[in-house]
């Protein structure tokens, strides 16, 4: 009885906050109106989803609309993913290619279709209470488990390759702001995805009691990430900007041009000109440089310079321009007409706008942190 108790009251807890979070979402005024959407409807559903645990004690629905909130989890994954999609690019649009996502929920409804939803309501009684050793539920489950596992690598793949393109053009942190928000939920989401995993095991092989506990424990977490949600919306007010949808890794601008890795002589001779350019413009002293900004200034494409920085050189454009940066921090903190400076006043000359990505880089490219190279040179 108590454990029944606790189950519906961290499931209501749940539901409250997933609505009231994805109310605000729904509501509030911002430009990426189309990922705030994608996910409200990820925390809707899952309250959904959820709800079972606690509605039962209050209210008696028909088989049919019990029977789609069951199937209604095929939508998670969804939206889920196609949320990733939108807060990766900030041009990113809802095409019609995308509602092949709700294939599996349409498929679902179909499989049910003949032997419940168009039969009468005793028959559905019958099949609802013997729902879960059905051939419809055991096919369901096993291919859902097989595209939540699908849509965890297609997450992973986009994360990764995000990861890619932030680093071969950008330097700004704002820009990283996206990849680290979306690495945090999809670590989550995947903790959450194991715990329900390992309780299906547990269900059906384990006593009711341990099954109870296992569901206290899975509700918990839930109740720890809905207010983990709330907290990260509330230190991130603003939706952070993303790339644009046709950007693409040097590697891929490589193959459509049918670029080799060798140098020729006019790659050489760019190459030149561009440390050149770097050494007396100084263009990485703006912090939010991007390989578009030293494109125009230098006058090579964008596309070009890509691929000269990120495989002719051998390094990402975020390493590439720190290396400049340290560089000049080194002049400043090895320089005793400057050794008044502080590390924060050297930090925002040379083009870093926090100290912790600063002290990461300079320990990166020195092994040693901005304190100590200045007390030793």
């Amino acid at each position: 009885m108590i454990h029944t108790s606790l189950i519906g009251i961290l499931a209501l807890i749940i539901c409250i906050l997933f609505v009231l979070f994805a109310t605000f979402l729904l509501s509030v005024h911002t430009e990426k109106t189309l990922s705030n959407r994608l996910l409200a409807c990820f925390l809707l559903v899952t309250a959904i989803d959820i709800s079972a645990f606690f509605y039962r004690e209050f209210i008696s629905v028909p088989l049919s609309l019990e029977m789609l909130r069951i199937q209604i989890s095929h939508l998670k994954d969804p939206f889920l993913f196609i949320y990733f999609l939108s807060v990766i690019y900030a041009d990113f649009r809802l095409k019609p290619k995308h509602f092949i996502h709700l294939c599996p929920w349409i498929f679902s409804i179909c499989i049910l279709l003949p032997n419940f939803f168009l039969v009468s309501h005793d028959e559905q009684l019958q099949f609802f209470r013997g729902y879960g050793a059905s051939w419809e539920y055991k096919f369901m489950n096993n291919s859902g488990m097989v595209l939540e596992f699908a849509y965890i690598i297609a997450e992973v793949y986009y994360l990764m390759r995000y990861r890619k393109l932030l680093l071969e053009n950008y330097t700004g942190k704002a820009y990283f702001k996206n990849y680290h928000w979306l690495r945090q939920l999809i670590i989550f989401i995947l903790i959450g995805q194991m715990l329900t995993l390992v309780k299906g095991y547990v269900r059906d092989s384990l006593t009711p009691e341990f099954t109870d506990d296992f569901r206290v424990l899975l509700l918990a977490y839930g109740l720890f990430l809905s207010i983990w949600l709330v907290w990260k919306a509330m230190h991130s007010p603003k939706l952070f900007r993303g790339i644009g949808v046709n950007l693409k890794l040097s590697k891929e601008l490589m193959a459509e041009n049918n670029t080799t890795k060798k140098p020729s002589k006019e790659v050489l001779n760019q190459i030149e000109e561009l440390k050149n350019y770097m050494e007396v413009q100084k263009p990485f002293l703006n912090p939010g440089l991007t390989v578009q900004n030293l494109a125009k200034d230098t006058g090579i494409q964008p596309k070009d310079l890509s691929i000269l920085i990120n495989q002719h050189l051998g390094q990402h454009f975020f390493d590439f321009i720190n290396r400049y940066r340290i560089e000049s921090a080194k002049e400043i903190l090895s320089n005793p007409a400057k050794k008044n400076l502080t590390v924060l006043e050297i930090l925002y000359e040379i083009g870093f706008n926090s100290k912790s990505s600063f002290n990461t880089a300079f320990k990166k490219h020195t092994g040693t942190t901005p304190t100590s190279y200045r007390k030793f040179n």
